[in-house]
């Protein structure tokens, strides 16, 4: 499975950006993505994550109900829709992909995207 993640960028406090993680490859009975960021000097950390089947999402406190994750099965898509956004939202965001199902937890994921930049000013 390769992952390649989009959408990151510069924008000021308050806006809005939307990620998107496209798989290829061997897509098939895949089970869950999620979105992972790691701001400079801080260890890698969990944002969101959604089942592949049932569309269930998960999401870290800090940005629960400023973040959005969603799927574009046929697609083979992940979104994560970022709104109202902070300066301690700035990082680097990849994507991950694992078989099994939905996990905060970093190290459970098989397959990452490169990372997309973003960045908040304040």
């Amino acid at each position: 499975v390769q992952l390649q993640a989009s959408g990151g960028g510069l924008v000021q406090a308050g806006g809005s950006l939307r990620l998107s993680c496209a798989a290829s490859g061997r897509t098939f009975n895949r089970g869950a993505m999620g979105w992972f960021r790691q701001a400079l000097g801080k260890e890698r950390e969990f944002v969101a994550a959604i089942s592949w089947s049932s569309g269930r999402t998960y999401y870290a406190e800090s940005v629960k109900g400023r973040f959005t994750i969603s799927r574009d099965n046929a697609k083979n898509t992940v979104h994560l829709q970022m709104n109202s956004l902070k300066s301690e939202d700035t990082a680097v965001y990849y994507c991950a992909d694992r078989k099994g199902v939905a996990t905060t937890r970093d190290y459970e994921y098989e397959y990452w995207g490169q990372g997309t930049q973003v960045t908040v000013s304040s």
